[in-house]
């Protein structure tokens, strides 16, 4: 009863009273970012891709762009290796590329605590058991972000999202908190270079 009440009203709550906090204190911090990236790679300054939110609905996610817009001879974009700066590597090593997420959090398209918003793309390769992530709204940090990140399976990601829709509670989301931001500060589970998101096709049409 109690983690229904959590779920459809005390989780927003949540979201609310922990973010606008942050987000006022890290006003200094968005700046200098913001700045940087203005001198490093020019406008604009936030990338914006659309995911899928709760229930799959799309939204857009924001998100401090890290990578230049350099193309070949064609006028095709380079490999993404090719474009992620220094600068950009380090934003996703530690994770400041998506403090921007915050803002999706205030608007109510994400929480706090969830399943790490994918790809549209991969919407109809789910199977029924792992489409279920989307029972809740995508959050900035998840379960699966503090067992393993990017160094655990894709496979076992999904697994770990459904695990989290079904045990999901207060004290669950207060424990993920917790532990994100230690794992946050030492980069642990993050390969250099890679997206924090990115996912392993191959894992995935395995599962579907």
């Amino acid at each position: 009863m109690l983690n229904d009440w959590y779920q459809r009203l005390g989780k927003r709550c949540v979201d609310l009273a922990l973010t606008l906090p942050v987000v006022i204190l890290l006003v200094p911090v968005f700046l200098v970012l913001a700045f940087s990236i203005r001198i490093t790679l020019g406008d604009p300054i936030l990338f914006r891709q659309r995911r899928p939110g709760l229930h799959g609905k799309p939204f857009t996610l924001y998100k401090f762009r890290t990578m230049t817009d350099a193309r070949d001879a064609q006028g095709d974009l380079l490999p993404d290796a090719e474009r992620l700066t220094r600068f950009g590597r380090f934003l996703r090593s530690t994770s400041l590329d998506e403090l921007p997420e915050f803002f999706n959090v205030l608007k109510g398209e994400m929480s706090l605590v969830g399943p790490r918003p994918l790809l549209m793309q991969y919407l109809d390769r789910y199977t029924p058991e792992q489409a279920r992530r989307h029972e809740v709204k995508p959050g900035i940090t998840g379960w699966a972000q503090i067992n393993g990140r990017q160094t655990a399976l894709f496979s076992q990601r999904l697994e770990m999202d459904v695990w989290y829709v079904d045990h999901l509670s207060l004290w669950l989301d207060l424990k993920i908190l917790l532990f994100t931001i230690p794992k946050t500060l030492l980069s642990r589970g993050v390969i250099p270079g890679q997206d924090v998101n990115e996912v392993d096709d191959v894992g995935l049409y395995r599962q579907a």
